[in-house]
């Protein structure tokens, strides 16, 4: 599913306009995302947790030369399924 259907099933299920329901998902996106930014976690009981976790700082190496490069630090974001999406992907 891409954007575009989402925001189909969305206003369909809700009864809202096809903007309405664009508008609705993308203030959605933005506030996880800031959300996430500032170091918070983003809990939706029943369907999961977004969160943030820091890699540290790496070494690996190059495939083909063989020599050793520096992989920096960075955050990434995270999703947990909760218990009640577990449950629905697997019936």
């Amino acid at each position: 599913m891409n954007k575009s259907e989402l925001v189909s099933k969305v206003a369909t299920a809700s009864g809202l306009t096809k903007a309405d329901a664009e508008r609705a998902i993308d203030a959605t996106f933005t506030s996880i995302t800031s959300s996430l930014k500032s170091g918070e976690e983003v809990r939706l009981i029943g369907f999961g947790t977004f969160a943030i976790t820091d890699r540290p700082a790496t070494t690996g190496r190059n495939p083909r030369t063989g020599q050793p490069l520096k992989i920096a630090a960075t955050r990434l974001p995270k999703f947990r399924a909760g218990k009640q999406l577990k449950e629905a992907v697997a019936k």
